[in-house]
């Protein structure tokens, strides 16, 4: 009986075979862990950032405030100046 040189070479191509593919899918766990991780890290910086803009629309004056502002200084500029001449 005679052994084919072909069949001792078919285990050791799918032992190599079964090494690529554990390999390649622990490469793919790493990346897809990196890219949660990520996700995570940018959605966390967008709710700080959502906060931030909130908290600054309450805080700012709005424009009519403003202008009320500027004419009421530019009445009282305007009577000063009327009543010292």
């Amino acid at each position: 009986m005679t052994t084919d040189p072909e069949q001792t070479v078919v285990p050791e191509e799918h032992a190599e075979l079964r090494r690529s593919i554990d390999v390649g899918l622990a490469q793919v766990d790493g990346r897809l862990a990196l890219l949660t991780q990520r996700d995570e890290r940018s959605s966390k910086d967008l709710d700080e950032l959502s906060a931030r803009v909130a908290a600054l629309e309450r805080n700012r004056w709005p424009l009519p405030a403003l202008a009320v502002l500027a004419a009421l200084g530019a009445l009282v500029v305007a009577i000063w100046q009327a009543a010292g001449r």
